[in-house]
């Protein structure tokens, strides 16, 4: 299953997460999402992973279990790349690393430049406060460097994450080549349903990263909530004969939003997959809809000084 882009091309609706996995478990990992039928790789130069998820695919295509026109592989432009003559370097980087001629998606991580480094080496550059520090960059210069991209065939399609409302109209004011999506943080406990009408009069896909809530993401385990123990969406998916994940994934996917899940466990790996052999009832999906709480796990606070810091708004 896929969702159609605004150019033309598609993104498949399940897509595997590759972040906080490294070594041999992200090898593993991709090689099993692969072989499980998995076709779209979310990754991103900041996860410090692309040269082994580029083997783990490179295997694959090698013994012809896969064709590389069968993926649909993504990566993300980091912050301290944001200044227009760092974004195509960045990108070959990405490039060799994966081992790949081309990118099927090239997204810019967040609207928020931060201080460059000399070894283009992803990273988060703090003062002695430990705030980041940041980089007068206009995520629309970023942009306009992207889409240069596109024209040199090193990526078929671009997109934002992370960007708030008034950042992507701003965008779409001043760009030629449209996003085809704008991946945010979306579950139940943070459900973007305004987020996803603005996008879809534009034509722009949501992407939803963290789908299953706390995992992985949350930067306050104490407080926040863990979505995978709610009671009530453990009733729902009783009732489907489902695990609560896969009830957490067809909601967003029944909304059309492309997940992005990550998991390490060749199981869950599966049971993610076949999230979309069933769907919700009507009544459910809007049960679930009251259920929302605009509870965001991943704030990174550290941050929120920035001029291009995006969560001072709702959405």
């Amino acid at each position: 299953m896929s969702v159609p882009l605004n150019n033309g091309y598609e993104m498949p609706l399940i897509g595997f997460g590759t972040a906080n996995a490294y070594n041999d478990e992200i090898i593993r990992a991709v090689g099993d999402a692969i072989e499980a039928g998995y076709r779209h790789f979310d990754g991103a130069s900041f996860y410090a992973n692309e040269v082994e998820v580029g083997r783990a695919v490179r295997q694959k295509i090698d013994d012809a279990i896969i064709d590389r026109k069968d993926l649909f592989i993504v990566s993300k432009l980091w912050c301290t790349f944001m200044s227009p003559g760092l974004v195509e370097p960045a990108l070959r980087k990405t490039l060799k690393d994966l081992q790949l001629d081309y990118l099927d998606l090239y997204v810019m991580h967040w609207p928020m430049a931060f201080e460059e480094n000399s070894d283009m080496i992803p990273n988060i550059p703090l003062d002695e406060n430990g705030l980041v520090k940041c980089k007068d960059v206009d995520y629309v210069d970023t942009w306009k460097a992207m889409e240069a991209c596109v024209r040199q065939g090193l990526v078929r399609s671009i997109g934002v994450s992370n960007f708030n409302s008034r950042q992507l109209k701003r965008l779409l004011e001043h760009c030629t080549i449209k996003p085809v999506t704008n991946q945010v943080e979306a579950h139940v406990y943070l459900n973007q349903q305004s987020m996803i009408e603005l996008c879809r009069q534009y034509g722009i896909v949501v992407t939803a990263y963290g789908p299953l809530g706390r995992p992985g993401l949350s930067q306050d385990p104490v407080n926040d909530p863990t979505l995978l123990d709610d009671p009530q969406i453990k009733q729902v998916a009783a009732k489907y004969g489902r695990t609560v994940a896969q009830i957490l994934l067809r909601y967003l996917t029944m909304r059309g939003l492309p997940v992005v899940p990550k998991s390490s466990n060749r199981a869950r790996i599966v049971e993610n997959l076949s999230s979309v052999d069933f769907d919700l009832a009507t009544e459910d999906v809007a049960f679930i809809d009251s259920l929302n709480r605009d509870h965001r796990y991943l704030k990174n606070e550290w941050a929120s000084h920035h001029v291009h810091y995006p969560f001072h708004i709702p959405y």
